[in-house]
């Protein structure tokens, strides 16, 4: 697999990286950014994967944040891909819609046409990326994931369906029961079709009632947020983690909105709690 080194940029004595590749996955070109802390001069590094929200591509995170400080601190590289695949020939929203086609894949396989000939995010982040990332850079085995919105609930899903593969995992402002979701409703009946038994592989809440292997959660919620009663409904997932004992921490921060100012906030607590699992 050819990488196409798009920019570099020193930061922190590391180095954020763009690169572009071709997708088996997605049938098409992507593009993703990578922090290489200073450790990665001499040694393999453990990763965390950082999935974006709507509208987003991989550059949000890396400039808005402001993670690179404490990651080169810790030794943690971060990988973030875009948040759907691109191009002329991949379909997108024909209403021209924010929340559904290009920059609003969710993270699943669509199984309806046009789409799944391109939007297969599940199998490109669980798959094919880490495969590349391991392949090209020195990263060790020891993985964890975490997003906001769309990508927080794309993070959650992962992990809960992946246990085996993430050491922890968090979340920022995600759409934890995107069944119950509007935005979540759209993107499943245009990906996924109307049988709704397939839309529970990826609603957090439906996922984490079957756990038994447990992968550390941290969610971070801003009580200002717009969409906090309408579509992001972080009580249901609270409300079964507690049923059934899973780890998970759900934080609610007052006066905090969506924004990257509020990850901007928390990020080193984010950054602390997976270098605790990832060792």
């Amino acid at each position: 697999m050819t990488l196409d080194n798009i920019s570099s940029n020193k930061s922190f004595s590391g180095w954020h990286k763009q690169y572009r590749h071709h997708s088996l996955s997605l049938n098409c070109d992507m593009r993703f950014a990578i922090f290489l802390p200073p450790q990665a001069m001499n040694e393999k590094v453990p990763v965390l994967y950082w999935l974006s929200g709507l509208t987003c591509t991989d550059e949000n995170f890396m400039q808005k944040a402001g993670a690179q400080r404490l990651a080169a601190k810790l030794g943690i590289a971060i990988v973030a891909p875009d948040t759907s695949p691109r191009g002329n020939d991949v379909p997108d929203c024909p209403e021209g819609a924010y929340d559904f086609g290009l920059g609003a894949g969710f993270y699943v396989n669509a199984t309806e046409a046009p789409f799944d000939t391109h939007y297969q995010m599940y199998d490109y982040i669980v798959n094919e990326l880490p495969s590349l990332i391991e392949a090209h850079f020195p990263i060790n085995n020891k993985r964890s994931i975490a997003g906001h919105s769309m990508g927080g609930h794309g993070a959650l899903t992962i992990a809960l369906r992946n246990p085996d593969r993430y050491q922890s995992v968090s979340a920022f402002s995600p759409i934890c029961n995107p069944i119950n979701s509007p935005w979540g409703i759209k993107a499943f009946s245009g990906y996924l079709g109307k049988d709704k038994q397939n839309w529970l592989n990826y609603d957090s809440c439906e996922l984490i009632k079957k756990s038994h292997h447990f992968v550390p959660a941290l969610v971070d919620q801003g009580e200002d947020d717009n969409f906090l009663k309408e579509q992001l409904k972080p009580e249901n997932l609270q409300a079964i983690a507690k049923n059934i004992n899973y780890p998970l921490k759900l934080r609610m921060q007052p006066g905090y909105d969506h924004s990257y100012y509020f990850i901007a906030s928390f990020i080193e607590d984010h950054l602390d709690f997976h270098a605790k699992h990832l060792g």
